[in-house]
C-alpha cells in the first residue's frame, strides 16, 4: 500500500484544485435507528452523455433500501442529473458512507465520502413499565473447562487404546486359529493354508501376502530353531541360520538357504520397491517357503547340545535382547514426555488462556515492544512530542504532494514505524501552511479514513485533550484492510488524532491488528504522551 499518498489527505484535500463533477449531498447527518437518509448524487453533462450511478446494495455499512428513478433537468444543451439513494443502519454509532464511482462516458469520476451518525431510540420511562433485570438462572450442573479439557484428552487416549486394541487383534488373527498347537511346524503348515484361502496376491493384495508368507517364516525359525528372526535384516538371517547350522549340527543343504533367501528378497522387492512378480513367480515363492520349512524341521536334531553360556551364539541373543529393551525403554520415555506436555499444555490453556500459552512459546512482536526501551522525542515542524517503543524514522515528502500543494505549503515531515502489512502501524505527520488556511478538522477526519480506503468502516469521535490542556479531534474504530499480498482481508483497529496548534496542522496515526492486547497497551500509551509547548513558534 502507498501509505504516504493516504497520509496527507489531512492537510490539503485534492477537492479544493479541481472543479467536482459530481455533487454530493445528503438531507441529514444525524437520524434514528432505522430510519432513513437520503443520499443524493448530481452531476452536469450534455445531452449525449452516457451516465452510470452506483448500483451497489450496501454503501459501505449503510444498507441500501431505495433507488430512486434518475431526475433529469435540461438547462439549454445540457441536463442535470439528479440520482437519490434512501440508506439505513439499524447499529446506533458514526459510519462513513465511503467515496463512490459514477461513470461518465466510462470516465470514473468519485463521489464525497459522507460521515453520517445513527443514534438511539430513547425509550419512554414514563409510559413503558420497567421491571428489573432477572439473576441469571444457575445450571444444576456446570462443567469447568479444566474438567472439559480432561476429558477430551481422556477421550482421545481411550480412541488411540481403541485403535491399538483393534491393529493388535487384526495381526493376531491368523494365529487364532492355531493357539491351541504347541508345535511350531504344525502352526506354520496351517497359517500357510490359511494365507492361500485368503487369495490375496489373486486380489492384487501382492505386498501384503508376501508380508504375510515372510512373518510365517520368519516367525517358525524363531520359535524352532531360535534365532530373532523377525527383527533381523534377510542377509543377518542368513548369516544366523548358517551358523546356528553348525551350532545345532543341523543338516541343511545350500540350495534350501538360497531358496530361502531369493524369496526372502523377493518380498523386500515387493515391500519397498513396488515390484510385482509374475503369477508363476508368486506361486513358485509359496512352494519354496514350504518346502524350507520342511526342510529345517527335518534337519533339527531331537537332542541339542547345550552350549556354555559364554558363546558366541548367546552373546548375539544377549546383545539383540538388551536392544529391544533399550528401544522398549526410549520409546515408553518419549511416550510419557508427550503425554506430560500434553497435559500441561491443556492445564495451561485452561488456566491461563490460549493467548498467555501462544506468546511464551510464539512469542509476540507487541508483546517485545511493550516491554522494550520505549523513547521520547520530538517531530516535526511545528513540533510534536511523542514517546513510542521505537524511533520514527523520517520519510522523503518531495513526491508526495502535487505542484499546487506544495505552493501552499512552508514545510512538511513524516515520520513512520512499521507498517500496515505487519498489523502494527505508527504515523505522525506535520505541515506548515505558508498562509492561515481555513481547514476544518471534521472534514480532514472524514478525508483520512476515505483514503485509506478500508470496508466495514466503524468510525467513532470524541474531543481530545493533551494533559497541557491543547484540543484537537480523535477518531478511532475499525476497518478491513486487503492485504495486497496475500489477497486476504485483515480487520484493523485504528486512532487518529488531528490539531491545529502552533500554527501548523499535525496528525497521528496508529493502526493495529483488532483484538492484540499488548498493541492497545502501545496504542494507549503513544496516544496519552502526545503534546505540544504552547505557544511554540514555527522556526
Amino acid at each position: 500500500m502507498k501509505i504516504k499518498y493516504y497520509i496527507f489527505s489531512l492537510f490539503i484535500s485534492m477537492s479544493l484544485f479541481a472543479q467536482k463533477q459530481v455533487e454530493t449531498k445528503i438531507d441529514v447527518k444525524k437520524n434514528k435507528i432505522g430510519a432513513q437518509f437520503n443520499l443524493t448524487f448530481k452531476t452536469n453533462v450534455d445531452t449525449a452523455a452516457k451516465v452510470v450511478f452506483p448500483t451497489l446494495k450496501n454503501f459501505g455499512k449503510m444498507e441500501v433500501i431505495r433507488s430512486y428513478v434518475i431526475d433529469t433537468i435540461k438547462h439549454g444543451a445540457r441536463y442535470d442529473l439528479i440520482k437519490k439513494y434512501g440508506v439505513t443502519q439499524f447499529d446506533s454509532g458514526k459510519y462513513v458512507i465511503p467515496s463512490l464511482k459514477v461513470l461518465i462516458n466510462n470516465k470514473v469520476f468519485a463521489t464525497d465520502s459522507i460521515l453520517v451518525e445513527v443514534s438511539d431510540v430513547k425509550v419512554d420511562t414514563l409510559k413503558q413499565k420497567l421491571f428489573d433485570i432477572k439473576p441469571i438462572a444457575e445450571s444444576e450442573y456446570q462443567l469447568s473447562n479444566f474438567w472439559r479439557y480432561l476429558l477430551i484428552i481422556l477421550l482421545i487416549f481411550g480412541i488411540v487404546a481403541l485403535s491399538y486394541w483393534v491393529i493388535k487383534k487384526y495381526k493376531k488373527k491368523q494365529v487364532e486359529e492355531v493357539e491351541e498347537i504347541k508345535s511350531p511346524i504344525e502352526r506354520a503348515t496351517i497359517l500357510l493354508k490359511n494365507l492361500e484361502k485368503k487369495e490375496l496376491w489373486q486380489k492384487g493384495a501382492v505386498k501384503e501376502y508376501y508380508s504375510e508368507l515372510t512373518d510365517i517364516a520368519r516367525n517358525y525359525i524363531e520359535e524352532a530353531i531360535e534365532i530373532p528372526a523377525m527383527e533381523s535384516t534377510t542377509s543377518e538371517l542368513i548369516l544366523a541360520l548358517r551358523a546356528a547350522s553348525i551350532k545345532k549340527k543341523m543338516k541343511v543343504s545350500v540350495e534350501t538357504l538360497e531358496n530361502l533367501e531369493r524369496v526372502l528378497k523377493q518380498a523386500d522387492l515387493v515391500k519397498f520397491a513396488k515390484s510385482r512378480p509374475l503369477d508363476f513367480e508368486i506361486a513358485e515363492d509359496k512352494n519354496k517357503i514350504e518346502k524350507v520349512i520342511l526342510t529345517l524341521d527335518k534337519s533339527i536334531p531331537i537332542e541339542v547340545e547345550q552350549e556354555e553360556d559364554t558363546s558366541e551364539w548367546d552373546e548375539m541373543r544377549r546383545i539383540e535382547k538388551l536392544k529391544k529393551e533399550k528401544r522398549t525403554r526410549i520409546i515408553n520415555a518419549v511416550g510419557f514426555l508427550l503425554g506430560t506436555l500434553l497435559v500441561l499444555f491443556i492445564l495451561l490453556v485452561s488456566t491461563k488462556g490460549f493467548d498467555y500459552v501462544k506468546d511464551q512459546l510464539i512469542g509476540s512482536e507487541t508483546k517485545d515492544l511493550v516491554n522494550g526501551q520505549w523513547v521520547s522525542s520530538e517531530y516535526g515542524n511545528p513540533k510534536v512530542y511523542l514517546e513510542t517503543p521505537k524511533v520514527l524514522t523520517r520519510k522523503d515528502t518531495s513526491n508526495l504532494f502535487p505542484a499546487e500543494v506544495k505552493k501552499l505549503l512552508k514545510e512538511a515531515s513524516v515520520f513512520t514505524y512499521g507498517s500496515l502489512q505487519s498489523n502494527f502501524y505508527i504515523a505522525l505527520a506535520t505541515a506548515t501552511p505558508k498562509q492561515e488556511l481555513d481547514y476544518d478538522l471534521q472534514k480532514g477526519l472524514e478525508e483520512v479514513i476515505d483514503k485509506f480506503g478500508g470496508q466495514n468502516v466503524l468510525l467513532k469521535q470524541e474531543e481530545f485533550q493533551t494533559k497541557m490542556g491543547v484540543v484537537g479531534l480523535k477518531g478511532y474504530g475499525t476497518m478491513a484492510l486487503l492485504d495486497p499480498v496475500n489477497k486476504s482481508s485483515i480487520k484493523l483497529y485504528f486512532e487518529i488524532l488531528l490539531f491545529k496548534e502552533n500554527g501548523g496542522y499535525q496528525q497521528v496515526i496508529l493502526f493495529h491488528e483488532e483484538g492484540d492486547k499488548y498493541a492497545e497497551q502501545i496504542s494507549e500509551k503513544v496516544m496519552n504522551s502526545v503534546e505540544f509547548k504552547i505557544g511554540e513558534n514555527n522556526e
